[in-house]
């Protein structure tokens, strides 16, 4: 799927493009991954492989996301973080209709659009449990926001392997945390300025196991900005490229493009997104 539609930004407007794309790939069965793609919120959920019902636990993240937080209206960080909550707990529930041993989980990475705290602005609000990605894009450089969760990830920080030894690690399908593995889940909060143009990708990692960050840079430059003439617009490109390199896992991706077309005010004349960038960029890490 893609779209393009004008939005309303606290004193701006934005036009916003959005594609998105997920196949079951060449290797599985079933199609685990889920995505959502409704203004202004856009996520990944990757399914747990191996567990009862993972596709069932990415759909229903999905949907409680889409329920609480697709509103068509900006949001606040703390709805963002409750939506966040309540996608947990239903998916955790979802354990006990299995039986005693089993479980259901998925990841969920993705990114919303918030207000501040006096909604004269808004801001982007990246936010990760798993593996699955959050990048940003600026039409040159491809930069992972987003850190996985996993045992592969903790190997990389602790010097112990490299990006491409991960790559191939047989613990790479390992993940360190989830929705609906327990009660209760933190996620990794990332804040970010709104741009005159700002572009990001989401993705499950069936992508990032097959194309290497460069490749997906390569990609992306030939179809960002501006969409092709395919239904899926980029996302769809990407999606088909991991396929064809071999497909071995579900792949979603979800690229979203905000270009300005007015600049906010803060109503003295001046630009607010240099002293709003200045105090957002100080807590753009982990919240964990």
């Amino acid at each position: 799927m893609r779209t393009t539609a004008h939005v309303r930004l606290p004193g701006a407007d934005a036009t916003l493009e959005v594609s998105a794309s997920t196949t079951v790939g060449q290797v599985r069965l079933v199609n685990e991954d889920s995505f959502v793609a409704e203004y202004p919120v856009f996520a990944v959920a990757d399914g747990m492989g191996g567990h009862e019902r993972g596709d069932l636990a990415s759909q229903t993240a999905a949907s409680v996301l889409r329920e609480r937080l697709a509103t068509g209206a900006t949001l606040t960080a703390a709805g963002v973080l409750a939506a966040i909550e309540a996608a947990n707990a239903a998916v955790h529930e979802l354990s006990a209709t299995f039986g005693d041993d089993a479980l259901s989980g998925t990841t969920v990475s993705g990114i919303a659009l918030v207000s501040t705290d006096d909604g004269r602005s808004s801001h982007w609000m990246a936010f990760n449990i798993g593996d699955s990605r959050v990048y940003t894009w600026n039409g040159r450089h491809l930069v992972q926001l987003t850190v996985d969760h996993s045992a592969v990830q903790e190997l990389v920080d602790a010097g112990l392997l490299s990006e491409d030894e991960a790559r191939e690690h047989p613990d790479r399908n390992v993940i360190t945390r989830a929705l609906g593995a327990a009660a209760a889940v933190e996620a990794d909060v990332w804040l970010l300025p709104t741009q005159s143009t700002h572009s990001f990708l989401i993705c499950s990692d069936g992508l990032t196991k097959e194309l290497a960050d460069e490749e997906i840079a390569t990609l992306l430059s030939s179809v960002v900005p501006g969409m092709d003439d395919d239904d899926d617009g980029p996302a769809g490109a990407l999606v088909r490229a991991a396929t064809d390199a071999g497909g071995r896992d579900n792949v979603t991706a979800v690229i979203v493009t905000l270009q300005m077309e007015t600049a906010a005010s803060d109503g003295d004349g001046t630009h607010t997104r240099g002293r709003l960038a200045e105090s957002l960029l100080e807590d753009t890490t982990p919240r964990a």
